[in-house]
């Protein structure tokens, strides 16, 4: 944020925070350390690891454990990571396994037209996980501040999201029929677009 304010043309009073999935997490964090942010937009954020980590299969929690215990030995000794997918199917040894997660992803990297990166990550972050509850700054956000929830969504609770949100005293809320990734295309990316830039219109309008 500090290098985007020195930018040629870049008013810094009018800076604004966009991010999705983990990163509408980090947004909420970085809008409740700068008062400066003019506004910020969370859409189907990571607010709460507590509640994503319980909505995770147990059978497959389980079935990471043997791996996270092996990474943690490697970085003790500090040797490579053990690493495992961070999306899998249904049964998989992976990071997020909800039925719709895989083949979401896999729309988008499609739609892009490019093949399927690496997405293999030290097993360790499953620990991680369930510490990083940025939702709860959310109180703490002084600016306007953009909240669109997918109710369907199965790696981001909505409950757990609109909990948090509606502590964000300039709060606005948009919720979505929709799952965690159907939010990236067609009618309903149609639909929170429109709603994101009628939300940046009324709060930081362009004529100011």
């Amino acid at each position: 944020m500090s290098y985007a304010r020195t930018v040629e043309g870049v008013d810094p009073a009018r800076v604004v925070l966009w991010g999705t999935s983990f990163a509408g997490g980090h947004v909420i964090r970085t809008a409740a350390d700068d008062p400066r942010i003019a506004a910020a937009i969370a859409q189907c954020p990571f607010t709460d690891g507590i509640a994503s980590a319980a909505a995770l299969d147990p059978v497959a929690s389980l079935r990471m454990a043997p791996r996270v215990v092996r990474d943690l030995v490697a970085a003790l000794r500090d040797r490579p990571p053990v690493r495992v997918p961070a999306y899998g199917d249904p049964g998989e040894v992976a990071l997020m396994t909800a039925p719709d997660v895989a083949p979401g992803v896999r729309a988008l990297i499609a739609s892009a037209g490019i093949e399927e990166p690496p997405h293999h990550v030290p097993a360790r972050i499953a620990l991680e996980i369930p510490r990083y509850r940025p939702g709860r700054r959310a109180k703490d956000v002084r600016c306007p501040i953009l909240f669109c929830v997918c109710d369907r969504d199965t790696v981001a609770p909505a409950r757990a999201t609109l909990r948090h949100a509606r502590r964000a005293p300039q709060a606005e809320i948009r919720r979505y029929d929709h799952g965690h990734f159907t939010i990236y295309s067609g009618d309903a990316f149609e639909e929170v677009v429109a709603d994101q830039l009628a939300f940046l219109a009324a709060k930081v309008p362009l004529g100011n």
